[in-house]
């Protein structure tokens, strides 16, 4: 007789990150929708964080929760940035993975799904770009730069740092400082420093109509180059690594 073991299944917070994305927060959720339905995924949350918006977002943001049980709707009453947005969509998830999402729909459904199936095979899923020149060649530039003084700076070899899928609880062991675009770098480094398991997987990343990017808008460089060095700084304060995290090292 053939016995069927039932594949795990895993709980996903979907953290989408919006300022001024009215033209696409919508998309945005109905693609996450979709990449559910074809994962592994049994249970999860899209918590929507509308970062300081002065367009419709925010109302959009309340018209999909009414729709959707599975919804809560953060608005800052000013922008905190990146970093803190994503703290404080943190704060409120209860699953057990965190993914995010930026709200300019820039990921294809698939590549949602290929990184919910990856659920479980480590504490943090960090994926990486398999045909990075589908990205204009000033950003592919920028993130390789960042990439090399991180892995440098700290002797890692990660391929990239910027979609970390960690899981909920771990993010409890440690601070994010930086609000900046380098938030997700200053997490990875201090997880992996303290012990906790992690497996790169490599994502075809298609660009999707209608996605855009300012992560090479000067200031948003310029708290890149700040976060960097106070990452140096902080990787020295007493406290800044959990001392307990490698013995609860996951498989």
């Amino acid at each position: 007789m053939t016995v069927t073991i039932p594949l795990a299944t895993f709980s996903m917070s979907f953290i989408v990150l919006a300022l001024n994305e009215e033209a696409d927060i919508e998309d945005t959720v109905r693609t996450i929708l979709e990449a559910v339905e074809d994962s592994r995924v049994s249970e999860y949350e899209i918590v929507l964080v509308n970062d300081g918006s002065t367009d419709g977002t925010g109302a959009i943001m309340e018209k999909l929760a009414r729709r959707h049980d599975r919804i809560k709707v953060l608005h800052n009453e000013q922008n905190l940035g990146l970093g803190g947005a994503y703290k404080r969509g943190v704060h409120v998830a209860h699953c057990e993975y965190a993914m995010l999402v930026p709200g300019d729909n820039c990921i294809p459904a698939s590549d949602i799904t290929l990184a919910l199936n990856h659920l479980g095979e480590a504490d943090i899923i960090l994926p990486y770009l398999t045909n990075p020149k589908l990205r204009p060649l000033g950003r592919r530039i920028a993130s390789r730069a960042f990439t090399l003084i991180i892995n440098t700076l700290f002797g890692l070899r990660i391929r990239y740092y910027q979609g970390m899928i960690p899981r909920r609880e771990i993010l409890d062991t440690i601070t994010i400082s930086t609000d900046s675009y380098a938030f997700l770098a200053e997490a990875v480094v201090k997880l992996i420093k303290a012990g906790y398991s992690y497996v790169q997987a490599g994502f075809p990343n298609t660009p999707v109509a209608g996605g855009h990017s300012v992560a090479l808008q000067p200031k948003r460089l310029w708290g890149v180059f700040v976060a960097i060095v106070n990452l140096v700084r902080e990787m020295h304060r007493p406290g800044a690594i959990p001392s307990t995290a490698a013995s609860r090292n996951r498989p």
